[in-house]
């Protein structure tokens, strides 16, 4: 390993993360974990769609949901996810600075995010008294919208850990499978975002 961080490109393969059989295993059991993930964000979105209408009394989601922040919010989560996408490429490219550059963009939209998330919810608790026990519907929202935030704030510290933990070892095949796939569950964690988008905001307001 070379004094830059980075690995000889003679002996860098193009695909890094699966050049090793452990890195094959973390990638196939990942698929596994995001087969239940997914399992359990749509059993959240049933519970929502089923209990939108039980609002017991004004909250409905006409009166309380604006896509302003939320489209300002969709923005940032997406282009964070294009971030991802620099960042992994310039790791099959075996540049390790400009891959650590692009994960903490990532990082930086990532957490812009929840903290429009949690102004969101500060400003319906405070400005509505719309809480997790109002009704059957702020229970489904703040269990569904909560849940992804929580994912969010899960997959940041994962980046951010592979990020403070790799910096003096720079990319090699065993840390290359690990961002590769931390890199994949922050796509996942923007596509619910983007059906959260749909659902629960834009369903909510037409």
């Amino acid at each position: 390993m070379s004094q830059d961080h980075t690995l000889n490109p003679e002996v860098m393969p193009s695909e890094p993360e699966k050049a090793t059989l452990e890195g094959k295993n973390k990638f196939l059991g990942f698929w596994f974990f995001l087969g239940g993930e997914t399992v359990l964000f749509a059993s959240l979105f049933g519970t929502y769609l089923a209990l939108q209408g039980s609002t017991m009394g004004d909250n409905t989601p006409e009166k309380l949901f604006g896509l302003g922040l939320v489209f300002i919010m969709t923005m940032l989560l997406l282009t964070s996810s294009l971030t991802s996408v620099y960042a992994i490429y310039h790791m099959k490219n075996n540049d390790f600075r400009k891959m650590q550059l692009w994960l903490g963009i990532t990082v930086i939209l990532g957490f812009t995010f929840l903290g429009f998330e949690i102004y969101e919810f500060y400003h319906y608790i405070h400005g509505y008294e719309f809480t997790f026990r109002s009704s059957a519907f702020g229970s489904a929202f703040y269990t569904l919208v909560g849940f992804h935030g929580g994912h969010v704030l899960f997959g940041l510290l994962w980046i951010v850990t592979l990020m403070v933990r790799n910096a003096k070892r720079g990319l090699n095949l065993y840390n290359a499978p690990k961002f590769y796939i931390a890199s994949l569950y922050w796509h996942f964690i923007d596509v619910v975002w983007v059906f959260i988008f749909t659902v629960v905001y834009l369903m909510g307001v037409i």
